[in-house]
């Protein structure tokens, strides 16, 4: 069965900021230096073209469950879990989630992935799309994932059984 995974209003906002921004950036470097390109002007565009293409293609798109696997779909390197080593999975409330600190990811370009942590949980690993809906993943080597489902009750009743 396949779950969708929309992105939230703010992953939106700062995507499509985010998007603008690299755009414009890019655009006056090649506008003001077309005739003069110094390096520093195209390393800067290569950055931001290798930053923009890396967040989309390691950004989740959807999640997949199979008789024996979850599978976070993204355009590059999908994430595969077996079903059997899964410990638990359960809701995740606002509360649980403050002060959730983002140490190594991503926090709104296009999702929120990567690593993060906070008081009450501990170090996770997210493959989300929004703030809300947020399912958390438990494995036997007690890994902590983050999945963010547009059904979740759905979801956490399917990988359950």
């Amino acid at each position: 069965m396949t779950f969708k995974a929309s992105l939230d209003r703010l992953a939106k906002g700062v995507t499509i900021s985010v998007s603008i921004l690299f755009a414009i950036i890019i655009g006056v470097e090649v506008f003001i230096y077309w005739s003069k390109w110094q390096l520093s002007e195209i390393l800067t565009s290569l950055f931001l073209i290798a930053v923009y293409l890396a967040t989309y293609f390691y950004r989740p798109i959807n999640y997949d469950l199979t008789d024996e696997n979850l599978v976070i779909h993204r355009p590059f390197n999908n994430v595969i879990i077996k079903r059997k080593n899964i410990k638990s999975v359960k809701s995740i409330d606002k509360d649980q989630m403050k002060w959730t600190i983002r140490t190594l990811g991503v926090g709104g370009f296009f999702g929120y992935y990567g690593q993060f942590v906070n008081s009450q949980l501990g170090n996770m690993t997210w493959y989300a799309t929004r703030q809300d809906k947020t399912v958390l993943i438990e494995t036997n080597d007690n890994k902590k994932l983050v999945v963010t489902p547009d059904e979740p009750e759905e979801f956490i009743k399917q990988l359950s059984v």
